[in-house]
C-alpha cells in the first residue's frame, strides 16, 4: 500500500460539494468513483477541507491509499482522463504513510471575491458575488482589526455546531481591490489553522454589511464576544469563495 498526495483544483458551481453525500455529486464522490476503479477496490479519499456546494479550490488537497503502483504523472492522467472536466489533479506525489490530507494541515487559506459595479463580468459570475454599490472597503479593514488573533468564533459559525470548540486562530483577513471595468473586485483573503463551518462566510457576510453601512466598524468587537450567531450578518452566497492553499 502506497499513500498518495494529490493536490486538485475544481469549479464547484455543478457539485454539492466535498463531502460524499447519499443524493448528489461531490468532488470527494467523483474522485473515489475514479480511484476505485483504477485500484478494483473501494477506495477511501481524505480531503484537506470540506469545501461547501458551490465553493470553488484552486489548491485542495487530498490523499488516499493505493495497492496498485503508479507513476505519479501517470496517475495524474489517469485521473484526469476519467473526471470530468471541472474538476483537474494537477500533481501526484506519494508521502509517508503518517501523511494525512486534513490532519496534517497546519493552515489553510480562502479567498472571497466580491464584484461592485452595475454590471456582472461575463467571466466573474460563477465566481464572484456581485454587489451593484460601491462598499465603505475602509471600514470593512477597520473592522477586520479585532479578529485577527485566537478567539471563540461562535458567532461565525452554524448555531448547532458539532466541533467540541469554537476557537480558533485566524492569522490574516486582508481586503485587497482591483479596478477594472466595467466594476471594481474585492478579494477578501482569510487564513487560519483551521476554520468553522460557514466561518468565512459568514464573516464576510458581516463585513459586507459594515460596507453597505448597515453596522459601523466598531461593532465587530461586540459581535464577536458575543458568541451569538444571531448578531453577525448573514452567511455570503457559496460562489464568491474558493481554498487556495493547504500550508503543511
Amino acid at each position: 500500500m502506497q499513500n498518495y498526495k494529490i493536490i486538485l483544483e475544481y469549479d464547484g458551481t455543478n457539485y454539492h460539494g466535498w463531502q460524499v453525500q447519499p443524493n448528489g455529486r461531490t468532488i470527494q464522490g467523483e474522485l473515489t468513483r475514479v480511484l476505485s476503479l483504477l485500484e478494483g477496490r473501494e477506495v477511501t479519499v481524505h480531503g484537506a477541507g470540506r469545501t461547501d456546494a458551490g465553493v470553488h479550490a484552486v489548491g485542495q488537497v487530498a490523499n488516499f491509499f493505493l495497492e496498485r503502483q503508479f507513476q505519479a504523472e501517470k496517475l495524474r492522467d489517469a485521473i484526469n482522463g476519467n473526471l470530468e472536466r471541472d474538476i483537474r489533479v494537477l500533481k501526484v506525489e506519494l508521502v509517508s504513510d503518517e501523511f494525512h490530507s486534513r490532519f496534517s494541515a497546519k493552515e489553510k487559506t480562502y479567498r472571497y471575491v466580491i464584484w461592485t459595479g452595475a454590471v456582472m463580468s461575463a467571466f466573474e459570475y460563477r465566481y464572484a458575488y456581485h454587489h451593484r454599490d460601491r462598499l465603505n472597503v475602509e471600514a470593512m479593514r477597520e473592522a477586520t482589526s479585532c479578529l485577527i488573533g485566537q478567539h471563540d468564533f461562535s458567532a461565525f459559525t452554524v448555531a448547532a455546531s458539532e466541533v467540541e470548540s469554537h476557537v480558533r486562530e485566524l492569522r490574516r483577513l486582508d481586503i485587497e481591490v482591483e479596478s477594472e471595468a466595467p466594476g471594481e473586485r474585492l478579494l477578501i483573503y482569510a487564513t487560519a489553522e483551521g476554520f468553522l463551518r460557514y466561518m468565512v462566510r459568514n464573516l464576510v457576510g458581516t463585513l459586507i454589511d459594515i460596507g453597505r453601512g448597515n453596522r459601523a466598524a466598531s461593532d465587530m468587537p461586540e459581535i464577536l464576544a458575543s458568541r451569538d450567531r444571531a448578531r453577525a450578518g448573514q452567511t455570503a452566497k457559496p460562489h464568491g469563495l474558493t481554498l487556495l492553499k493547504v500550508g503543511y
